[in-house]
């Protein structure tokens, strides 16, 4: 594969070409734990998500005996699909093409004409193909393989730098969840994710609630860990300005914004009142659907109303006046930068570097030694993981 042009680590062609898609997708997240969702999402028997691993598509059900199970979601029969996206209580798992039956232990129950079309076929001898399905820190993760090592190892040192927040306990709200498509190879989403040189200027209206120049960030084996304190001003009026009810496990000696990238394609954000997950899915070598799901401490619809309104108008009152803080968005402007809104000021430069990418001068001179330092070790593990 020719490597005329790079970023620091990784060719161009790693962003822009179907052979390295193709790679990745059976590579790394053939062979990585992908995240599902939430353990809310499966509550009852017959309840079921399925979830996309490479080219490797997954279901997961809850049984009658309320044991999770994973399985490749495909009938053992002709190998379509049997279940697509999410459902509530399934009574079993039946093939749409010809029938054939499963029940939530994914063991081969009945299948139509038995006698005339198949005289030979013993049902419980055949079973779904099974997966790995874990709970890690209220969230549901699917490996591909039934022998995967276990999620505590896959994650093994990240959690002591993760947030004290406990999800089982907080609430997700409707309004919350956020999902847009971004035009951009999954990679350089995740780089704009950790990349901390940009923060204090792409993000200097809209992120100056913290005090970038004090971060603190790494990596714990391919997981990058990062956190960073509130900047003084901030911190001085936190419960004035805080957007929601502060979570109760963030007590002064935690306060700051815990950030950490789960390789290959997940990412937390976990505040003093807010627990968010950011699941980036690649769709294509320029198309990445990202979809973010927070969670807030218990509270009644008025109070979610009413902290959004304290918010909004406390921050403009004690950051506003003159300075950088006060801001304001212009949402009448076709220029997604001036929203005043970080999520869309990272679409926007994560599509214009994918666009950067077509031109026959890109290339990436020098790359900052600490901010981007963490970029350089993002695309080294990818390389590694497809050389190996």
């Amino acid at each position: 594969m020719k490597e005329s042009r790079a970023m620091p680590i990784l060719p161009v062609e790693a962003y822009t070409s179907q052979e390295w898609f193709d790679k990745e997708q059976e590579i790394i997240f053939g062979n990585s734990w992908q995240f599902a969702g939430l353990v809310e999402d499966i509550q009852d028997p017959g309840d079921y998500i399925t979830v996309q691993c490479g080219y490797q598509n997954l279901l997961v059900v809850k049984g009658r005996d309320q044991r999770l199970r994973a399985f490749h979601n495909l009938c053992r029969h002709r190998g379509t699909q049997l279940l697509r996206a999410v459902g509530k209580k399934q009574k079993a798992l039946t093939c749409p093409y010809h029938d054939w039956t499963y029940d939530l232990s994914g063991q081969l129950v009945s299948v139509p004409q038995k006698e005339t079309e198949f005289p030979n076929l013993e049902l419980d001898q055949i079973c779904l193909h099974k997966a790995s399905v874990d709970i890690w820190r209220g969230m549901l993760w699917v490996h591909p393989n039934p022998d995967a090592e276990s999620i505590a190892r896959w994650f093994e040192g990240v959690q002591e730098h993760l947030g004290p927040h406990d999800p089982l306990r907080l609430v997700e709200y409707p309004d919350s969840r956020y999902e847009k498509l971004i035009k951009a190879n999954w990679k350089i989403v995740a780089e704009n994710f950790m990349d901390v040189y940009h923060l204090a200027h792409l993000h200097s209206n809209t992120l100056n609630m913290y005090d970038h120049s004090k971060a603190e960030y790494g990596f714990i084996g391919d997981h990058y860990v990062f956190w960073e304190p509130h900047a003084k001003k901030y911190g001085e009026n936190l419960d004035k300005l805080m957007p929601f009810k502060r979570i109760a496990e963030m007590t002064d000696e935690y306060l700051g914004a815990f950030v950490p990238w789960l390789f290959p394609n997940f990412g937390l954000s976990e505040t003093e009142s807010s627990w968010s997950t950011f699941h980036a899915i690649p769709l294509s070598p320029q198309e990445t659907k990202v979809i973010i799901r927070s969670k807030l401490e218990p509270m009644s619809n008025w109070e979610f109303t009413k902290q959004q309104w304290k918010s909004g108008m406390s921050w403009h009152g004690i950051m506003g006046g003159e300075t950088k803080y006060g801001k304001k968005p212009d949402l009448s402007s076709e220029d997604p930068m001036d929203w005043n809104d970080f999520m869309e000021e990272d679409v926007y430069v994560c599509e214009q570097q994918q666009k950067s990418l077509k031109n026959p001068l890109f290339n990436v001179s020098r790359t900052a030694k600490n901010g981007e330092s963490t970029v350089r070790n993002f695309q080294t593990i990818v390389k590694r993981w497809i050389e190996n």
